[in-house]
């Protein structure tokens, strides 16, 4: 039996210190991880549980590309956001265990046309077309192993726009990895973004973005 079309590839990212590629299954977002961003999206931090939105596995764009500014928004910004690529899966895996799933991780930045979301925000409508379009995932080399605490920061052209330490996550990987298994069944090859902090902003064009968390490459992109 063959395929009607011909099949796309398979998305992946670099793996650091190999030539090996890390295939990719799908990509979940945690939004509103950080109290600071929480409050300057308006929300309250201490309110509720984490909530996910996805992105396509092929927005995926690796660290150094030049991108064109998206279509159909006049604001585009950057989320500096860690990253967590998953080994293994399960269903409803216990916080104590959520870590053994952990592959590695990478620096990410979540891409995002905010006029596009405020306007689904008001209409009570879905953030897909806000967060899930083509080239809005950028993600640095997988570094395998765990992660210390450690800065993560946002610098565009020079500017620092973002400057938080990891720590500073209402939920921590053990716990967001714990609670999405409870809503899908979770398979190697998935990517986490765990949130963003405070201090998201525009990417205007000709800017260049750089996401730098400690002990991780970073994930650089220029948009053109």
């Amino acid at each position: 039996m063959g395929f009607v079309i011909p099949a796309p590839a398979l998305p992946s990212v670099a793996v650091e210190g190999t030539t090996d590629r890390f295939p990719l299954r799908r990509i979940f977002c945690v939004g509103r991880n950080y109290a600071e961003h929480t409050r300057e999206m308006g929300g309250d931090p201490n309110a509720e549980p984490p909530f996910f939105f996805t992105k396509p596995a092929d927005a995926v764009v690796e660290s150094g590309a030049t991108i064109p500014y998206p279509p159909a928004t006049t604001d585009l910004h950057h989320e500096a956001e860690l990253v967590v690529a998953l080994g293994a899966g399960g269903r409803d895996v216990p916080v104590d265990q959520a870590l053994a799933l952990v592959y590695g991780y990478a620096a990410g930045n979540d891409l995002t046309r905010r006029d596009l979301q405020a306007a689904a925000k008001a209409a009570r409508r879905p953030w897909d077309m806000s967060k899930g379009f083509d080239n809005s995932a950028v993600v640095g080399a997988i570094r395998q192993g765990s992660i210390a605490q450690g800065r993560i920061r946002c610098v565009v052209d020079g500017v620092v726009t973002q400057d938080a330490d990891l720590d500073e996550m209402i939920w921590p990987v053990a716990g967001i990895i714990s609670y999405l298994s409870g809503l899908v069944t979770l398979q190697a090859g998935d990517l986490i973004f765990t949130g963003t902090p405070a201090g998201v902003g525009p990417i205007a064009r000709g800017q260049t973005c750089v996401v730098d968390i400690d002990g991780l490459s970073p994930a650089t992109v220029t948009v053109i």
